[in-house]
C-alpha cells in the first residue's frame, strides 16, 4: 500500500495504524510517513528540498525575475526504513543496509541518503 498526496498526510498515522494491523506494508514519500509507522519511505530529501527553497527567495529578494530562475528537479533522495514496523511484520532488514544507513531515531527509523548520480551519503 503506498501513501503519498498531501489529503492523506492529515491522517498518515491511521493509516500506518491501519496496515500494521492487517500486516500489509506501506510505503510514502515523506520521511513523517515512516515516523509514523509505514513501513519505508522513498522519496526526495524534504531538508535539501527547503533548503534550495530559500536560495530561490533570496535570489527573488534580491530582484531576481522568478520566471528567469531555471526550473530545478531534487538531487537528494532518502530511503527511511521503520524497523519497529519491519520487525511488527516479520521483515528481516539486511544488515548491510543497516551499515549504510544511519538512525536518527534510535531503535525505530533508519536513513539511507543517496544522490541522484548514485553516490551514496548518510
Amino acid at each position: 500500500m503506498e501513501l503519498a498526496g498531501v489529503h492523506l498526510y492529515p491522517h498518515r498515522n491511521r493509516f500506518a495504524e491501519l496496515a500494521i494491523r492487517h500486516r500489509l506494508p506501506s510505503m510514502g514519500s515523506l520521511r513523517e510517513y515512516a515516523e509514523a509507522g509505514c513501513l519505508m519511505v522513498y522519496g526526495a530529501s524534504t531538508d535539501h528540498l527547503m533548503s534550495r527553497s530559500a536560495t530561490y527567495v533570496d535570489k527573488i529578494l534580491k530582484g531576481a525575475m522568478p520566471g528567469d530562475l531555471p526550473v530545478q528537479e531534487p538531487t537528494k533522495f532518502e530511503l527511511v526504513v521503520n524497523l519497529k514496523t519491519a520487525k511488527a511484520l516479520g521483515i528481516i532488514i539486511p544488515p548491510a543496509l543497516l551499515k549504510a544507513g544511519y538512525l536518527p531515531f534510535p531503535g525505530l527509523c533508519f536513513h539511507l541518503r543517496a544522490l541522484v548520480q548514485g553516490q551514496v551519503s548518510a
